[in-house]
């Protein structure tokens, strides 16, 4: 891929068959997937990328009115932690369900002017009828497809496989008939929303954390590194945080809860609960419960700024000065949280902070937090190209929207590079730093200058599903 164009002629539309046609832009992610029309500001689409799979019936449902208590639903993602797809049958069909069923692409065209009932064309000298027939058909079926007049650009993660990207635009050309598509990693567009074609951009999703250097466009691929350190990690934290707690917080759902009264701080709930007549599904539970975690993280979480680390002498004591913060769960216990808001987000910087986790995927390394990140992206890279990185540091991702976040990353990359000029670039506005990758695939598919790049189903028809490896580096 060249250099990135500068956003200068925005052109919202492009012209396929004669209609201006807008393209479509799809986020997939791990929590959520983000779809939306190229040129706009936002996606207009945000669906959870769990859905619910129905065993009685064998039926899937999709979007959050259809996760809701019922018999017999469990809940799966067709993502795994590391933002790759897994299950390709129910990432098509939520893909599906985000771009025609919500986000509204028009539906094929109707019976009258599809062009089933014409009389077919006469063959051309020295053509077959029978294959004059068939081009026919397809054309047709081609018009029958959902997505038969919208350019798909679609995201995916710096580390993602060969095997992975020819899926995604098999899926595309094949079950879509869409007339042109192109692949872009999360990183690339979340610095080109920035306005940055070269960059560190630091993505603290909810998954995983990952650190990638981009410079002229391009990811350095030796430059990307990731960590589990996102926001499902903080959740078990939380979790840790409540064990530990006197009197032990327990997260009890808000389905779960009829009615409550309210109670003094720190006292035993007083709240009735609901009772179903069948088992809810451990993981309708769980997600329920990541919903509570999600909100205390919001509304409670921050991160130490400083002086120094939150275990240096005497940081715990004035922590406990601060003022805190009153969290009320669903069935009406509260608590004042102080010095403990702070250290359940401290093991993101010093893994000796982290509380104990009972499973693997809790415990990290010194390597997996966001400095230890940092520096091994840096040190796998040129040297002579770390300071425009360092003054380009491109800060996303919804976990970044922790309170003291940045201030925090600046102190930590300025005790690390005491002699370079570091500058941080995070979004102001929450939407743009939750939305990065989207927003820039949203700039990148409305250039008039990127339209030449699109990949055009009559050069995947001829190169078949490989072409996407050449072309979208």
């Amino acid at each position: 891929m060249a250099q990135l164009p500068l956003p200068s002629s925005v052109q919202p539309t492009d012209v396929y068959g004669g209609d201006e046609v807008s393209a479509i832009v799809l986020d997939p992610g791990y929590i959520n997937t983000r779809a939306g029309f190229a040129g706009e500001e936002m996606p207009k689409q945000v669906l959870p990328s769990f859905y619910g799979h129905i065993a009685s019936s064998q039926r899937d449902v999709f979007g959050d009115q259809a996760i809701y208590p019922r018999a017999d639903l469990e809940l799966r993602n067709y993502m795994n932690r590391d933002s790759v797809v897994e299950d390709w049958d129910a990432a098509t069909k939520i893909w599906e369900y985000a771009l025609i069923n919500r986000l509204g692409i028009p539906r094929p065209t109707p019976a009258s002017k599809n062009g089933l009932n014409n009389k077919p064309k006469p063959a051309a000298e020295g053509e077959d009828v029978e294959m004059a027939d068939e081009a026919d058909l397809d054309e047709t079926e081609n018009y029958e497809k959902p997505m038969a007049e919208n350019p798909l650009l679609m995201t995916e993660a710096a580390w993602n496989s060969p095997k992975q990207r020819e899926k995604a635009i098999e899926i595309c050309m094949e079950n879509w008939a869409c007339p042109a598509f192109w692949l872009s990693k999360t990183p690339v567009l979340a610095a080109f929303a920035a306005g940055k074609a070269t960059a560190l951009v630091v993505d603290v999703g909810g998954s995983n954390t990952s650190v990638t250097a981009i410079f002229d466009g391009m990811v350095l691929k030796r430059s990307i590194q990731r960590s589990p350190v996102g926001g499902v990690w903080l959740s078990s934290q939380i979790r840790s945080l409540f064990e530990a707690s006197e009197p032990k917080v327990e997260v009890v759902p808000t389905f779960m809860v009829e009615n409550k009264k309210p109670v003094e701080a720190g006292q035993p709930a007083e709240a009735r609960l609901k009772t179903f007549d069948f088992q809810i599904s451990p993981s309708f539970r769980a997600f329920e419960e990541e919903r509570v975690l999600t909100e205390f993280k919001e509304s409670v979480v921050e991160v130490w700024r400083g002086p120094g680390r939150y275990l240096a002498p005497g940081n715990e004591d004035y922590a406990k000065n601060l003022p805190g913060r009153v969290f009320e769960m669903p069935d009406g216990s509260n608590q004042m949280w102080r010095e403990q808001r702070f250290k359940v987000a401290e093991g993101m910087w010093d893994d000796n902070a982290a509380f104990p986790s009972a499973t693997e995927e809790g415990k990290i390394t010194k390597a997996q937090t966001v400095p230890g990140l940092i520096k091994a992206s840096l040190d796998s890279i040129d040297v002579d190209i770390r300071p425009a990185l360092l003054a380009n540091v491109v800060v996303t991702g919804s976990t970044s929207l922790l309170p003291g976040f940045t201030d925090r990353l600046n102190h930590e990359l300025t005790a690390m590079f005491p002699s370079v000029k570091v500058k941080l670039h995070a979004a102001g506005l929450s939407s743009e730093r939750r939305f990065g990758a989207w927003i820039g695939g949203s700039i990148l598919g409305s250039l008039g200058t990127f339209h030449q790049m699109w990949i055009s189903r009559k050069e995947y028809e001829e190169n078949g599903p490989g072409i996407v490896e050449k072309r979208c580096k």
